[in-house]
């Protein structure tokens, strides 16, 4: 395992060797929400229903270039395709396998192109982009503040970013308990290694000096939902 620096609000153990992110998810299936949304009901109810939210904030442009970091097997990129409409989305994620997957699954649109990299160093020049998605990932990645810096630094000046994170508040922390023990959330076990209560993703949003346009918190508060924007 290699040693990497940590973020002060991680939940991992500080100054210790910890698990690359290819190893935190090598559990995880490369088709893995393409194939829960299709098998099981309460899954497709709830990625339904977050993607309801992004794409209320989600901004349609036929020219826009879109940025979607931590892509999986690109089910949450093709959303993004569908309400923003954009000339061109660059997906990435750290699993390979995920980024094979995708590419075979999405051949056909040609919107959409799948790349392995890493959230952290973002291999793209600086206002290369019209937007930036980051659903469900600033909990897996070990320096968010750096992952904001480098989202910044790639957008271009009047572009925004969404940022998408579960709240870890009470209720949120006891389903996700037994659904990691005793469910299908098991793969997913260690994985979150931020935790974002106390509005500690706008906190840092703001830090980092971004203008905040939505701050929203949403089923009985567990995810929480930022927009920001790059002045």
């Amino acid at each position: 395992m290699k040693t990497v620096s940590i973020d002060t609000h991680s939940k991992a153990f500080a100054g210790g060797a910890i698990k690359s992110a290819e190893q935190l998810h090598e559990n995880v299936p490369a088709d893995w929400y393409f194939k829960s949304i299709k098998r099981n009901l309460l899954q497709r109810w709830w990625h339904n229903s977050r993607f309801a939210e992004v794409a209320k904030v989600t901004e349609s442009n036929p020219q826009a270039k879109i940025l979607d970091i931590g892509c999986a097997d690109g089910v949450f990129t093709n959303t993004i395709y569908q309400k923003s409409h954009a000339k061109e989305i660059i997906a990435i994620d750290v699993l390979k396998t995920s980024v094979d997957w995708a590419k075979k699954h999405w051949s056909k649109n040609k919107h959409l192109k799948f790349r392995v990299g890493n959230a952290h160093e973002l291999n793209f020049e600086a206002n290369t982009f019209d937007a930036a998605y980051a659903l469900e990932v600033l909990e897996h990645v070990h320096e968010p503040v750096k992952v904001l810096k480098e989202v910044k630094r790639v957008l271009r000046p009047g572009g925004y970013a969404v940022f998408l994170v579960p709240s870890d508040n009470v209720l949120f922390n006891i389903i996700w308990f037994l659904l990691r023990k005793f469910w299908w959330a098991r793969i997913w076990d260690d994985t979150h290694i931020q935790t974002y209560r106390n509005d500690y993703l706008v906190k840092i949003s703001k830090r980092v000096g971004f203008d905040i346009d939505v701050d929203k918190k949403f089923w009985l508060g567990m995810l929480h939902l930022i927009k920001v924007r790059k002045h």
